[in-house]
């Protein structure tokens, strides 16, 4: 049975950096025969969370728009490769929006008592975040939001790929190592057979 790879572009850019490295992670899951499917969040119409609390009682979301669509295909999915630029030291406005209608994926888990699955699946999700800061400290706070997402959506958080210093558009691909290390990341992702990490492993570039 082939291993379903989902791939979710959160950046307001098209072909912006950490796209195009969503996109070699792919080509990497493809290469290790995983059926691979591709989302840009700027093709679809997904609003914030508006705190009405509904999911406390429903454990769905009442907002109606491209979110449920998109959820079923991430609660489909073997494995989730989850892009992001960074703005002012987080995930991008596009990616928060999406990480915050998940408050009725927590809402099930913690308020509800309920699981998603009605047995264990060897679900596995991988971040790329591409910034254009010197700073590395913005990459911990990457890694705490997905954590709590992942969470919700019972997935183990096994790798980073992280990239600062990089922001002019299509830059990445002048990059010696990240291209080809996201391409390895995304076939190592989908060929996983050992135990997940306890924490997620890093790949730092410059």
């Amino acid at each position: 049975m082939n291993i379903k790879v989902l791939g979710i572009s959160t950046s307001p850019r098209p072909d912006g950096n950490s796209d195009s490295l969503l996109r070699q992670a792919l080509a990497g899951a493809e290469s290790a025969k995983a059926l691979v499917e591709y989302i840009s969040l700027i093709d679809l119409k997904i609003g914030p969370c508006i705190e009405c609390n509904s999911c406390y009682t429903t454990g769905e979301c009442r907002i109606e728009d491209d979110y449920q669509g998109l959820l079923q295909m991430m609660l489909d999915a073997d494995r989730l490769i989850f892009a992001t630029p960074i703005f002012f030291m987080n995930v991008c406005a596009q990616a928060k929006a999406l990480i915050d209608r998940g408050q009725c994926l927590w809402a099930q888990k913690y308020v509800l008592k309920k699981q998603l699955f009605p047995g264990e699946r060897d679900r596995r999700a991988m971040v790329i975040a591409v910034g254009g800061s010197k700073s590395t400290k913005m990459f911990d706070c990457v890694r705490l939001t997905m954590k709590t997402y992942f969470d919700s959506l019972q997935m183990h958080y096994v790798c980073n790929l992280f990239v600062n210093k990089v922001e002019d558009p299509g830059r990445i691909e002048n990059h010696p190592f990240a291209m080809t290390e996201a391409f390895r990341l995304g076939s190592e992702l989908t060929a996983a057979e050992a135990p997940p990490p306890e924490q997620p492993l890093d790949v730092r570039l410059t």
